[in-house]
């Protein structure tokens, strides 16, 4: 099982991705010497067509990527709290699990730790394991399953973003698509996560990942 972490261990509505969406612009816009206004552009422009913002800056600013993910993944992550519901659908998923992120392994593990369920995954497959080229590069699945020997075929990929299923399912993977919410004021890495949503490549499109997970185990 590979799980997506931002907005898919857990849910939108806790705003915890905006935090870092905050710390992306303020890193661009000190950066490049910008206004906040054109590093916000700059922000989603290259996460729309890159993947993630960071692969855009150093594509094109030859920015050197640590800096960049330790400044914007260090936020509060006390608006988490644990989820014994998640822990325990999780528990009774049977095989390994795995974390398969564009961020970094410790704001993995710090916002898994904080839902309680950070034991329950042998391992997270992070940007920087992935030589910091991000999800949809199809190339990162090819890596992501021969580090962890995975077969395709008997795996399930849980993400938000729909354009990140497509590879998932070209190599077989079964693909459940955690719909975003759309609303005249949602955040636009919510309409983002809806792009690419059509194609017939998601399995499944639900709205709660606890409820699926448990009836995946029959309960």
């Amino acid at each position: 099982y590979l799980f997506d972490l931002d907005n898919t261990l857990y849910p939108p509505e806790k705003n915890l991705f905006a935090h870092v969406d905050v710390r992306m612009t303020a890193f661009i816009e000190e950066k490049l010497g910008l206004t906040h206004d054109e590093a916000f552009f700059i922000q989603k422009k290259y996460w729309k067509e890159y993947g993630t913002t960071l692969s855009g800056l150093m594509q094109f600013h030859g920015l050197e990527p640590d800096e960049f993910l330790d400044f914007v993944h260090d936020i509060d992550v006390s608006p988490l709290a644990p989820d014994p519901e998640l822990s325990s659908a999780l528990d009774n998923l049977p095989g390994k699990k795995y974390i398969f992120t564009n961020g970094t392994q410790k704001h993995a593990e710090r916002v898994s730790d904080r839902l309680g369920v950070l034991h329950h995954f042998d391992d997270i497959f992070d940007i920087r394991a992935a030589d910091y080229v991000p999800k949809p590069d199809k190339n990162v699945y090819h890596k992501l399953i021969a580090n962890y020997g995975i077969n395709p075929d008997e795996t399930i990929f849980f993400e938000d973003m729909a354009r990140n299923l497509l590879p998932a399912h070209e190599l077989g993977m079964t693909t459940v698509w955690l719909k975003p919410k759309l609303s005249d004021d949602a955040p636009q890495h919510a309409k983002i996560g809806h792009e690419g949503a059509d194609g017939g490549h998601i399995h499944y499109e639900i709205d709660n990942l606890v409820d699926f997970l448990s009836l995946m185990n029959g309960k």
